[in-house]
């Protein structure tokens, strides 16, 4: 998958100007064109420390711009330039589900560096939400080139696992709200299919949610994806038995499902792996249930409507099911999904509130790790805060730190205290918000290290 240091060499379209004059006043800023297409952005300070981070950005949908990206925001970029770091990262050659254009150009961009600055002293690969996946790609596959790699709010689940588990929900949503209205929940045929089938579900949730029984059901929807009762900072926080509130803003996480990444979303994916990537044949949603976090607010919500949820859990399993591709299932297994096996130190961090990429995502990775045997090279911290990437400059500025210390070391120090004692440092203003945390099982993991989960 590599572009060939030579290729970069001949095709490369190089533009140089001052660095950011707030970041260093001396610096090279470069911007450019690989020979995929795609754009990179790199920031080199005069005098740079011999470290370079190659960052790899979030999704980005279909049609959407889709400039490089090199850090996660001006204030953490300032602050590295500053204490001397490299900054580099592509745009992708694409949008959506670019993992097949992504990895190569990230390591296209680190040819590129190489060749027009030099050798690294230090490399490091990192990324947020969709790019902690590339990220944690780029870790597992090409570790020759990494010492180590940090992956925030990360889809770390990897792609047969995330597509499953989007499924959930919406399979749910419309055995219970929607039953015969025929509403398509993947195979789409092309974009307006997919968005089509999107409004009609989403209209039906919508008229649910006036109703004590329909939001009962919404909610245990929400449960089989782990859409947390406080995913957004402008939201009410729930008390732990405020279930109204709890649902409203799983209800608000829900919409915002059906809208882009249950359907929209979903049907790009489909379009690279060639057909339907995604099962819930054999699935027991009953046992999902009990195991969801969530489950008691559930129980609780239809004992309030007086539905009964044995009957709810009785049509789940008597209705019919939704099949997988066998050939697009081996493409995204081929693409898109984890080993687990890690060479270098990986940390990975994520809000404990994240709807869009559920804190659950952290376990299934752990499971692969494990299984692979790198468990002792994988810490994972996490942050007491609602929303999906939110976390402060400090917080992030922390994480980075962190891998730096275990590589100068050799010894973890991954605690909330330590992580919050170095976001106080990086951030003063802002209050660092590390605890300690174990999320629930993930509901459907799916990795290379589990010879189990190769079959739908």
């Amino acid at each position: 998958m590599r572009i060939r240091l030579a290729l970069v060499t001949a095709c490369l379209s190089l533009a140089a100007t001052a660095l950011p004059a707030q970041a260093a006043t001396t610096g090279t800023h470069l911007e450019g064109q690989l020979p995929s297409g795609a754009a990179y952005v790199m920031d080199v300070p005069a005098s740079w420390n011999g470290t370079v981070l190659l960052y790899s950005h979030g999704y980005s949908p279909a049609g959407a711009p889709n400039p490089a990206e090199n850090t996660p925001g001006s204030a953490a970029r300032d602050k590295l330039l500053a204490e001397g770091y490299a900054l580099i990262g592509s745009s992708y050659a694409t949008n959506g589900w670019a993992v097949g254009e992504a990895v190569p150009d990230q390591l296209a961009t680190l040819d590129a560096f190489t060749q027009r600055f030099g050798a690294a002293r230090r490399t490091l690969a990192w990324g947020r939400s969709y790019g902690g996946f590339v990220t944690t790609m780029l870790a597992e596959r090409h570790a020759d080139r990494f010492d180590g790699s940090l992956s925030m709010c990360g889809l770390v689940q990897g792609g047969v696992a995330n597509w499953n588990s989007t499924l959930d929900p919406v399979f749910a949503l419309r055995t219970l709200l929607a039953p015969d209205s025929g509403v398509r929940l993947a195979g789409f045929a092309d974009q307006a299919q997919a968005v089509a089938a999107g409004k009609a579900l989403t209209s039906k949730v919508d008229a649910a949610q006036r109703t004590p029984g329909g939001r009962a059901r919404i909610a245990l929807a929400a449960a089989l994806h782990n859409i947390p009762g406080y995913n957004d900072a402008s939201q009410a926080e729930p008390g732990p038995a405020d279930w109204k509130t709890a649902q409203s803003n799983q209800y608000a996480a829900v919409r915002g499902l059906l809208q882009l990444p249950a359907f929209s979303w979903r049907q790009e994916a489909e379009s690279r792996a060639g057909g339907n990537p995604s099962w819930n044949t054999g699935v027991d949603y009953r046992s999902m249930l009990v195991r969801s976090p969530l489950y008691k607010e559930v129980t609780e919500l239809y004992k309030e409507a007086g539905l009964s949820l044995r009957t709810d859990l009785s049509a789940l399993g008597r209705a019919p099911r939704v099949s997988a591709d066998p050939s697009a299932v081996r493409w995204m297994r081929h693409t898109s999904v984890h080993s687990g096996r890690l060479t270098d130190p990986q940390l990975s961090i994520h809000t404990t509130g994240d709807a869009l990429i559920p804190v659950q995502a952290e376990s299934a990775y752990r499971r692969a790790a494990t299984a692979a045997g790198s468990a002792g090279l994988l810490r994972q911290a996490y942050v007491d805060a609602p929303g999906h990437c939110t976390f402060t400059p400090g917080e992030t500025l922390a994480a980075l730190r962190t891998l730096e210390h275990r590589l100068d070391t050799g010894r973890w120090d991954a605690s909330p205290g330590a992580l919050n004692s170095l976001a106080k440092k990086a951030d003063p203003a802002a209050e660092p918000r590390y605890v300690r945390y174990r999320p629930s099982t993930y509901p459907r993991p799916y990795d290379l290290a589990h010879p189990g989960d190769s079959r739908p």
